[in-house]
């Protein structure tokens, strides 16, 4: 199957975009494509921002702190679940030493 770049199109705030993009990559871009229209068109039924740049520009910032709010939780957890796996192997060799020891 090839992989090259062929034309999507998608439709944002009811304009149509042409976007090249791989196959592989065409439902993302879809889902990508839903989500941006929600967010605007979510801002635009709010009434307080006009213009579709000033629009595309609040979703944007919309989505950027979303991604980077849950890119923070995800590394928390991260560091937290690297934690508890220390703490669990710590555990681990303690009960083998001192099995070790009962041994001898």
């Amino acid at each position: 199957m090839s992989d090259q770049p062929s034309s999507v199109q998608v439709k944002i705030l009811d304009k149509e975009y042409q976007v090249n993009c791989p196959p592989s990559d065409q439902e993302a871009l879809m889902k990508s494509a839903r989500y941006l229209d929600e967010n605007m068109r979510e801002i635009k039924g709010r009434g307080n921002i006009h213009g579709g740049e000033k629009i595309a520009v609040m979703a944007a910032l919309n989505i950027t702190h979303d991604m980077l709010k849950k890119n923070r939780l995800i590394n928390e957890t991260r560091h937290v679940t690297s934690q508890q796996v220390k703490g669990l192997e710590e555990k681990i060799e303690l009960a083998l030493a001192t099995s070790r020891q009962l041994e001898i």
